[in-house]
């Protein structure tokens, strides 16, 4: 997509998000627009401890450098980052992680569209609602960690139909359309893959009736799947159409814990869903994309490969 088409794309569909002087709220690179999920207030609305505002370092240094968060996100947008050289026709739309209490904007989100993009792949961003359950910030408690996270998904359902809507203005295949998604991210990732027809609004335009199906699906140290008793989470109903997916995590992953991705991948299996799981023998959680000496740094090449097998881009 041009600059000039995609200016366009953007003038098309809702007004976007205006330019904030204010630096406690996000704002993507220049050149890049957010662009409003919804024609008004979304639905399954709820309220939000305060303003939106960037957290501009959470948790430690990774590959020496801050992870810069958002949070109190009441109004969902997504960005769209154009593929630079040959465009593949192939979408994803990046999920990141945070807990559903914010979101790792840079780490899981603006680093990711760089590597899609430098690969010829239309790289969608999505701000989805946060905090959102199963995190609930008046109490900074989870009651039910297997919670369906009705906000984010919600958002994340129309984002799928609205992008499946202006696959032409983006200068993609409508049937190659994909999630990408990082631990709280990973389990909206596997929530869409399951319940991307789960009634969770009434029809607003032309583009909710399309389908919110991603056309495939990768999971990086997702969370929220495994019951206590080692079980799949029973909100991901996982059937034979749940798309092929590919999943990576550490195994001394101390937040989300390896079995995450073991059920998943046991339960993909089993519907004979098409599936990759890679695990690694280090790397911890949120390891996303920067390059550290563990090898689990290189599984976005394997991502690479898995795209080419499952015939969503060529070689």
């Amino acid at each position: 997509m041009t600059k000039a088409s995609l200016l366009a794309f953007t003038t098309l569909v809702f007004v976007t998000v205006p330019t904030y002087a204010d630096q406690s709220v996000w704002e993507p690179s220049y050149g890049h627009k957010q662009i409003n999920l919804w024609p008004g207030i979304p639905p399954n609305s709820k309220p939000m401890p305060g303003p939106e505002k960037i957290l501009p370092s959470v948790g430690h240094l990774i590959a020496g450098k801050p992870v810069t968060g958002i949070t109190n996100i009441s109004t969902p947008t997504i960005t769209v980052y154009a593929p630079r050289g040959k465009n593949t026709g192939a979408a994803v739309l990046v999920l990141p992680g945070g807990g559903f209490a914010m979101l790792a904007i840079d780490f899981e989100g603006t680093e990711v569209c760089d590597w899609l993009v430098a690969k010829g792949i239309t790289c969608i961003l999505e701000k989805y609602r946060v905090p959102s359950e199963p995190y609930e910030w008046k109490t900074d408690s989870r009651p039910s960690n297997l919670q369906i996270p009705t906000q984010s998904l919600t958002d994340t359902q129309r984002a799928m139909r609205f992008i499946r809507s202006h696959a032409a203005e983006l200068q993609i295949d409508p049937h190659k359309i994909g999630v990408l998604g990082f631990s709280a991210g990973g389990y909206l990732v596997a929530q869409i893959s399951t319940n991307y027809d789960k009634k969770l609004y009434t029809q607003v335009d032309n583009a909710d009736k399309l389908s919110a199906r991603p056309d495939f699906a990768i999971a990086v140290y997702p969370g929220h799947l495994s019951t206590k008793q080692g079980q799949l989470n029973p909100n991901v109903p996982i059937t034979s159409k749940t798309p092929p997916t590919f999943i990576v995590q550490a195994e001394d992953d101390n937040a989300d814990g390896v079995h995450q991705s073991l059920i998943y991948f046991r339960s993909l299996k089993d519907a004979n869903v098409p599936a990759e799981l890679h695990l690694y023998a280090n790397g911890g959680h949120a390891f996303g994309l920067r390059q550290t000496n563990f090898p689990i740094t290189k599984w976005p090449n394997l991502v690479d490969d898995w795209l080419i097998t499952i015939g969503m881009v060529t070689r």
